[in-house]
C-alpha cells in the first residue's frame, strides 16, 4: 500500500511538471545572443522581427513567425504600436522546453516565468545579468510594465528603433536585478531608459542592444 501511495505521489508530480514544459526544439521564446551590432538601430519593427527570425532559424528552429517584443509610438501622442499586441497568445517555451508564460496576461503579471534561470538566448545558453562580466541585462523593449507603448512623453524607442545617436529606449531586466526603485526593480520588460541609443552607450548602463522575440504562430 505504501509503495502505490508513494508511485502515485512521483506520478502527479511529473505530471505537473510536464505541464510546464514542452520537449526541447519547440522553443518559442528566447532572448537574442547578440544585438544588430549598431545599438538601437534595429532598421525599425521590419529589421528587429528579421533579427529574431534569422538567430530562430540558425539555431534550428521551425517556427518561421518571430515578433521581437517592441513597442512604437507615434508623433503627437498618437497611439503605437504594443509590444503585447505583436507576439501571438502564448504559451511560450525557451529553448529548455520550460514554460515562461502561458498567455499574454500572464505574461505580463506576476504569474509569468521570466527571470535569469529561464530567459535564455537561442540556443539555450544563459544571458550574462548584474554580477558577471559583462552585464548585459538590458534588453531592449520601449514598453511599459503592460507591455504597450509608453506615455511617459519624450523617445522612449530610439526614434522607433532607427537611432544610433542621440535618444533613449526603455529596458527590462532579464534577470530582475539592478535598480534600488524597488517599483521597477523586477520588471522585465520595462526598468528605465537607456543612456543613448548608440551601442556604447547601451553598453554603459548595462546592455548589448538584445531582444526578447516570441513565435506568434
Amino acid at each position: 500500500m505504501k509503495i502505490t501511495i508513494i508511485t502515485a505521489a512521483l506520478l502527479l508530480a511529473f505530471g505537473a511538471q510536464a505541464q510546464d514544459k514542452k520537449p526541447a526544439g519547440k522553443m518559442s521564446f528566447f532572448v537574442t545572443s547578440a544585438g544588430k551590432g549598431n545599438g538601437a538601430d534595429l532598421g525599425g519593427l521590419e529589421g528587429a522581427d528579421a533579427h529574431c527570425n534569422a538567430l530562430a532559424k540558425a539555431a534550428g528552429s521551425k517556427q518561421s513567425n518571430w515578433k521581437a517584443y517592441l513597442s512604437t509610438s507615434l508623433p503627437g501622442g498618437d497611439a503605437g504600436v504594443n509590444a503585447r499586441d505583436r507576439i501571438g497568445k502564448g504559451p511560450w517555451y525557451n529553448a529548455k522546453g520550460v514554460m515562461v508564460a502561458k498567455n499574454v496576461n500572464d505574461l505580463h503579471s506576476s504569474k509569468n516565468n521570466i527571470n535569469k534561470q529561464t530567459a535564455l538566448d537561442e540556443k539555450g545558453n544563459p544571458i550574462k545579468g548584474r554580477g558577471d562580466t559583462p552585464n548585459e541585462h538590458d534588453i531592449l523593449t520601449g514598453s511599459d510594465p503592460m507591455g504597450m507603448y509608453s506615455t511617459a512623453g519624450g523617445d522612449t524607442t530610439c526614434g522607433n528603433w532607427t537611432k544610433s545617436g542621440e535618444g533613449s529606449a526603455i529596458v527590462g531586466h532579464h534577470d530582475l536585478q539592478g535598480l534600488k526603485d524597488t517599483r521597477h526593480m523586477k520588471s522585465w520588460n520595462s526598468s528605465h531608459g537607456s543612456r543613448g541609443c548608440s551601442q556604447d552607450n547601451l553598453k554603459a548602463s548595462g546592455g548589448a542592444g538584445l531582444l526578447y522575440c516570441f513565435a506568434a504562430k
